[in-house]
């Protein structure tokens, strides 16, 4: 057995039985072990952005991680943008990153990079094997590192004479490290809060905005009258009819401090205090209004579930008196192709357990208040600001959940950037239905323009936000990657394209022209 060999094995008995991967020299031995040794299932992306962010997609809904196997610090390099959303995201992901042979390296070739110095800014965990005699053990301390609570990015660089090499040792996973239960001083703290009332918010991020998560929120909020909102931008929230409805604090600033005015103690469940997306002149980065008492119950890498029944059992809340949320979407509507009709579409049309990927950035602002009566459906945001996930998140979502509709709502603009990734939905056969914004331009930019003051934009400002001159072929880009798409350019359009999506079983593209 070569290191290789022992990797893959490792891998497969640690449970990690997918790797998204954009391989190049340095990692031919992995490739060809991955034919001797059964039990992983290889998924080939163009680009190595869409590597990284077909991780994050999988991880949030399979709850474990897949591999990546990415080509020296350049191609890590491209991977970087999407493992900073999966760090954001909590994702679990192991990155095996091919490089130079030990013996190679002073020769300082071409791709000679600084591949662990690349990794760690995205990283909570980096190794470079030694010999092929560790490379074994060095995966199973990667998949326990990256299963750690709340989940990391471990990243194993792999010199390809490590790999081809004989003597290489499958490994097995130690003791994986649970969440921790949070303290009975903090229990009895968060309660003192709560039961102050409506003047208390529990602010929920994380796990703690899955179902069972939820329904204890809810019968705390239903025993002591307090509040309860979501985190701005979140990994995976449980939506829809039978559940807890919750609204996340607005993109806006103006938006979120009316949100948070009269807030006076602000209790975090796994996340940190809210702050402003960017800096704008004039007005604050730190959400939470002036005097408000800012405390954390739990964070991120606590039983988050756990505290927050503990707080439910401490002021005497029932999961019985949680308020669900009833069926009742909305009517399909007529009129003119706007943002509020597109999202009434959505949520009239929304097939039950649906996975939602939104990279909608401006357009798709207003959509959750149409959907909080849809069928019930897990939703998943770009945490980490960084675009051009979309499109690969949706396609590690379809491999973890095969049997789910994934539904992916994507920016014009973002979307360029990983194009390649509607290739491997077509190659891998995925249920994919992605609806394309079609504004032909960094529309939110042109809002943020003015937020910061710019002052009198002219021409070459507002060129640098269109998508113009050339207008973007969706239909023809999509073809040319092997998937079914339409156009809609009426609100009639778009229902009867929706309905025709959610029929097919392969990828499905509808260019919504805005």
């Amino acid at each position: 057995m070569n290191g290789a060999e022992s990797l893959v094995q490792t891998l497969v008995d640690g449970g990690v039985d997918v790797c998204f991967s954009n391989p190049g020299t340095s990692e031919m031995h992995f490739v060809a072990a991955l034919d001797r040794v059964p039990g992983v299932r290889c998924v080939l992306c163009l680009f190595e952005g869409g590597v990284s962010g077909a991780a994050d997609g999988y991880a949030r809904m399979a709850d474990k991680p897949a591999a990546t196997l990415l080509h020296c610090g350049p191609g890590l390099g491209n991977a970087i943008a999407n493992l900073h959303n999966a760090k954001r995201a909590r994702s679990p992901v192991v990155n095996i990153v091919g490089d130079h042979a030990t013996y190679h390296v002073r020769y300082d070739a071409p791709l000679t990079s600084d591949a662990e110095g690349l990794a760690r800014p995205v990283s909570a965990w980096v190794r470079r094997s030694a010999n092929a005699e560790t490379v074994g053990a060095d995966a199973a301390d990667a998949i326990a590192a990256a299963l750690a609570p709340p989940g990391q990015v471990a990243t194993l660089i792999l010199p390809a004479d490590t790999a081809w090499t004989e003597g290489g040792r499958v490994a097995r996973l130690g003791t994986i490290q649970k969440p921790a239960p949070v303290r009975a001083e903090a229990i009895d703290a968060a309660a003192r809060a709560v039961r102050a009332g409506a003047g208390t918010m529990l602010l929920l991020g994380h796990t703690a905005l899955r179902q069972q998560g939820l329904d204890w929120a809810g019968a705390i909020a239903a025993k002591t009258g307090c509040r309860f909102m979501a985190q701005m931008s979140n990994a995976r929230m449980q939506r829809g009819a039978g559940r807890v409805a919750i609204d996340r604090i607005p993109y806006p600033v103006g938006m979120a401090l009316t949100a948070l005015k009269d807030v006076k103690q602000l209790v975090l469940v796994g996340t940190h205090a809210p702050v402003a997306f960017f800096a704008y002149p004039g007005k604050p980065s730190a959400l939470a209004p002036a005097g408000c008492e800012v405390s954390t119950f739990a964070t991120p890498a606590h039983d988050l579930t756990g505290a927050l029944a503990a707080l439910g059992a401490a002021v005497g809340a029932k999961l019985a008196d949680a308020p669900r949320q009833k069926l009742d979407p909305p009517p399909l509507p007529r009129g003119a192709l706007t943002s509020e009709h597109i999202a009434a579409v959505i949520g009239a049309l929304m097939p039950e357990n649906a996975i939602v990927c939104d990279e909608s950035v401006t357009t798709g602002r207003g959509f959750f208040p149409l959907s909080r009566a849809a069928q019930p459906h897990d939703w998943m945001q770009l945490t980490g600001g960084a675009i051009g996930e979309g499109i690969p998140m949706a396609t590690g979502a379809a491999i973890a959940c095969p049997d789910r509709k994934v539904i992916n709502f994507e920016a014009d603009g973002s979307a360029m950037y990983t194009v390649q990734s509607l290739w491997t939905q077509a190659r891998e056969k995925l249920n994919v239905m992605t609806l394309i914004w079609s504004n032909r331009a960094y529309e939110i930019l042109r809002g943020e323009l003015t937020a910061v003051g710019a002052k009198n934009p002219g021409r070459t400002a507002m060129d640098m936000l269109s998508l113009g001159n050339p207008d973007i072929d969706w239909i023809a880009l999509a073809k040319g990657m092997g998937v079914e798409a339409v156009r809609a350019d009426t609100i009639e359009a778009l229902i009867d394209a929706f309905k025709t999506g959610l029929k097919r079983t392969t990828p499905f593209l509808i260019e919504v022209v805005m």
